[in-house]
């Protein structure tokens, strides 16, 4: 059976790789995730009130995009309007809920989108399907269609040429008519080339619901690979990620992942032929959180000498053992990804419990010419059988001082 081929859109979207999510808005003043209104109960005549207190006077959109790139990140996907149907972008009069008529006075997505434009990061928009604030989601289901169909349409055409549309909600109302041919074709219409995703949520992570989706979602799970027999169009996939629990700010969620586990999610991610799209939730005033930011300089050293093998290289037919895995980028270089080396060192000022030695792959026909660490450099010996396909090289350990959770070899 004939694979489909990926469109040139979702080519481009799979070499980017990683990005960032951003989840802000008038729920990151109460500091306690983002539907806090929903869980904790508050009255809509209550919370509303918090847009007279939105200043967002930190929020620096060109911070965050040099943030993001200094991780080794090639997109943002910022939140336009989150379920409390709070705007982050001038509505044009469809609701004055928004950032523009808030003492914050601003159009934050034109303030992202052309900071991404700056920095070459391409800018996607995060917009909810499902509202907390407009009645019409609840009496009068057409009409509030009719107004979330307008909204995209001002996405797509004031904000220039946008990476795509991220949208989270439908499964709140699984058995209703969404008329998403209508929303999906205003953003044919107007911005042809945009990326379409559309969550499914926890519950049904890597469901395709719509035949102009462009890429399925994994929430706060690590994907798998897609099954693409029969499929009418190439679909890729996105892992989607909070650092801690939260997508908004959290002020007393200290569950933070560690660096290992977020870099080793990376590599799951684009082991499976998957994105991977990592959460930021802003403080109050729009600021990053000193340990968000900490988190993702460290993961940029780590793309700082592996990016290549993130960007370029994608599933093959390669096999390792274990953990170990190889990608394989369209010029034919293969990336080799292990996991658990120890450090090189004395026994009493090291710890033991991983290995370093002897790694075989199988699936390896061609002829290697050399096998090295991208990280170093380091010419590593190896010994293979192009026959059978087994590739079996020295994994030599890191120098005392470094530990790069995952290290990546190049063959050439």
């Amino acid at each position: 059976m004939l694979l489909p081929i990926p469109s040139q859109r979702v080519k481009n979207f799979e070499r980017m790789g990683f990005g960032m999510f951003i989840h802000f808005g008038l729920y990151s003043q109460l500091e306690s995730g983002e539907w806090v209104m929903n869980l904790k109960n508050i009255p809509l005549s209550q919370y509303a009130k918090l847009k007279d207190t939105f200043t967002a006077e930190d929020f620096d959109a060109e911070k965050i995009v040099l943030l993001a790139k200094r991780a080794g990140m090639k997109y943002i996907t910022m939140g336009a309007r989150h379920h409390e149907g709070f705007s982050l972008y001038d509505t044009k009069g469809l609701s004055n809920y928004d950032s523009v008529h808030s003492p914050a006075g601003r159009d934050l997505v034109a303030e992202f989108v052309s900071a991404c434009r700056q920095n070459s990061i391409v800018p996607f928009l995060y917009h909810t399907t499902l509202d907390w604030y407009q009645e019409s989601y609840k009496t009068d289901f057409n009409a509030y269609l009719e107004y979330l169909r307008k909204s995209i349409e001002i996405l797509c055409r004031n904000y220039g040429e946008i990476g795509g549309l991220w949208f989270d909600g439908n499964w709140d109302k699984p058995d209703a008519d969404w008329r998403l041919d209508e929303l999906y074709g205003t953003i044919r219409k107007y911005q042809p080339e945009a990326i379409i995703v559309n969550n499914t949520g926890l519950e049904a992570r890597g469901e395709l619901s719509h035949p102009e989706i462009d890429s399925v979602t994994f929430e706060q799970g690590r994907p798998v690979p897609l099954n693409r027999n029969g499929m009418s169009k190439y679909v890729t996939g996105e892992m989607c990620q909070t650092m801690n629990e939260n997508w908004g700010i959290g002020k007393r969620d200290l569950n933070y992942k560690s660096t290992s586990e977020l870099i080793e999610n990376l590599c799951a991610c684009r082991k499976a032929g998957a994105n991977y799209l990592l959460n930021t939730g802003p403080t109050a005033q729009g600021s990053i959180p000193g340990i968000q930011k900490e988190l993702m300089e460290t993961i940029g050293d780590w793309m700082s000498l592996n990016g290549r093998a993130i960007y370029e290289g994608k599933p093959c037919m390669i096999r390792g053992g274990h953990e170990d895995f190889a990608l394989e980028g369209d010029d034919g270089k293969v990336y080799l990804f292990i996991y658990k080396l120890h450090v090189q060192g004395h026994p009493n000022v090291t710890l033991g419990a991983n290995k370093s030695g002897p790694r075989a792959f199988y699936g390896v026909h061609r002829k290697v010419s050399g096998v090295r660490w991208l990280d170093n450099n380091e010419e590593l010996a190896f010994t293979q059988d192009t026959d059978s396909g087994l590739f079996c090289f020295d994994a030599t350990g890191y120098p005392y001082g470094e530990n790069l959770v995952v290290r990546v070899a190049e063959l050439y």
